[in-house]
């Protein structure tokens, strides 16, 4: 073998050794199982993988993690931390499973405030009556202008069948959904209105992702931040700065 062969499939190999395979979804043992329906009746798992750790079983209930043990005995509910990385294994794929659900969804469900030259993404779960929430819709368009966009799901927290909840059904009917948007943000009156409408769907992700409060800012790698943020630190934040 040439000289140049040899250094070629050195490269080739260390190429190899540096390529992280994924965790590839396994079959949950039948024990396992049966311990997850005695525990979560009324729900099915989804994705399930190897844990992090021998012994363990990954279950996804739509954007939630359990840890299961093979034979069933142990049930967890909480955060994996690699003390080599310092990353929170959990939460990394608690983003992942997040975007997942938000692609599910998909943007034709969203009332969508678009940058015209967009940098980034953002979807915020909001309360027309929250008055955080209003803070930071006052800066949708500096926002738009700082190349972000921001894509709006409906989280009424006074819950279905209350004014909230019917002003969000309003906004999604009306004919300039981003306009109506604003104008019930600010008080304005918008016409009543019933038509198919995904808040049923926006608040079954509220549960699903464990949400407490709004505004609540999905970032682009599925990680929540709860609470108003200004723009401008949203925006650093987003250009991978800390926020402050």
């Amino acid at each position: 073998m040439s000289d140049l062969k040899r250094i070629l499939a050195g490269f080739a190999a260390l190429l190899a050794s540096l390529i992280t395979v994924p965790a590839l979804a396994v079959e949950l043992p039948e024990k396992a199982g049966q311990a997850l329906e005695r525990f979560l009746p009324e729900r099915s798992p989804g994705a399930v993988r190897k844990g992090p750790v021998a012994g363990l079983y990954e279950v996804a209930y739509g954007a939630q993690i359990f840890y299961v043990s093979a034979d069933g005995r142990f049930l967890l509910q909480g955060a994996f931390l690699d003390t080599e990385t310092g990353e929170n294994v959990t939460e990394q794929r608690r983003g992942e499973l997040i975007k997942a659900e938000l692609e599910r969804i998909g943007e034709d469900r969203m009332v969508i405030f678009a940058a015209d030259e967009p940098k980034h993404t953002v979807t915020v779960f909001t309360d027309i009556d929250c008055g955080y929430c209003r803070k930071l819709h006052q800066e949708i368009d500096e926002l738009n202008q700082r190349g972000i966009s921001v894509r709006y799901l409906f989280f009424p927290r006074s819950g279905p069948d209350t004014p909230s909840y019917y002003k969000a059904v309003s906004v999604w009917c009306a004919e300039d959904q981003q306009q109506a948007l604003t104008d019930a943000k600010n008080d304005k009156p918008v016409p009543t209105q019933r038509c198919d409408n995904p808040i049923d769907e926006h608040m079954q992700l509220v549960r699903e992702f464990g949400l407490r409060g709004t505004p609540a800012i999905v970032m682009e790698d599925g990680n929540i931040i709860p609470g108003y943020v200004p723009a401008e630190k949203l925006a650093a934040r987003l250009d991978g700065k800390p926020l402050r």
